[in-house]
């Protein structure tokens, strides 16, 4: 159909709380938000736009184009497919093994670098960064950089625990490595943001109602960005297992 409207598609992915703001730039930009989906931190938002028509000059003369490219390349494949029946017609025939081996595919270091779970075992950056003095070094920002959305494991403890805003069952966490709790001094300031207990995803023997300062975990996150401002490096709760 001629009048057909065409569109274009993006799907983008927001922390809960923001998606107001991104709907409103986007509507302003041409784009109407065709679905909205909730994760438990963060939204993806898909949107639309028609496609801006091309002038119909363009399409005669492309089409034109291409019309006249294949009947060039059809007369070329003629010409060459009766020389090499000429050619061949002089010559015995021999029958040759080919010499290309067979390729199996094998999977990407990307691919597994991307499905591998950073521990401080098996990555020497996390190991260190878990041991920094200091939660304000540029060693955060390189790691938050380098990693983000990646998934990190990691035994450690609740630093502090808070309301988040004004809400009775969510919370802020700031997380540390180690057993030390509230007396944490070394590592990253971690912190999961108004996340509620169900969040947390516990796992292990005697799962808790409630959780608070001091409790020990296997703590496995996707890493959010690094707050220069605040000293803190955001994750986002994958499991919580109970130590």
């Amino acid at each position: 159909m001629a009048d057909e409207i065409r569109y274009e598609y993006k799907s983008v992915r927001t922390v809960r709380g923001t998606d107001g703001l991104v709907i409103s730039k986007m509507q302003k930009d041409g784009w109407e938000l065709v679905e909205q989906e909730q994760g438990r931190l963060r939204s993806t938002l898909d949107f639309r736009r028609p496609k801006k028509p091309l002038p119909r000059l363009l399409i005669g003369t492309a089409v034109g184009g291409l019309v006249v490219l294949a009947i060039v390349i059809g007369v070329a494949a003629a010409l060459e497919d009766g020389g090499e029946k000429k050619d061949e017609s002089n010559k015995p025939t021999v029958a040759t093994a080919s010499a290309e081996p067979s390729v199996t595919p094998t999977p990407t270091a990307a691919k597994s670098a991307a499905a591998e779970v950073i521990t401080p075992e098996n990555n020497l950056e996390f190991a260190a960064l878990l041991k920094t003095a200091d939660s304000c070094d540029d060693a955060n920002q390189d790691f938050a950089t380098k990693h983000e959305g990646q998934t990190v494991a990691f035994n450690g403890s609740i630093v502090h625990m808070a309301p988040y805003r004004d809400y009775e069952t969510r919370y802020d966490f700031l997380l540390g490595p180690g057993d030390k709790g509230p007396q944490t001094t070394v590592g990253p300031g971690f912190k999961y943001e108004n996340v509620n207990i169900g969040n947390l995803n516990l796992t292990g023997k005697k799962i808790p109602a409630t959780v608070g300062a001091g409790d020990k975990f296997r703590f496995v996150a996707e890493v959010g960005e690094f707050n220069a401002d605040q000293c803190l490096l955001f994750l986002y709760p994958v499991s919580t297992e109970i130590r």
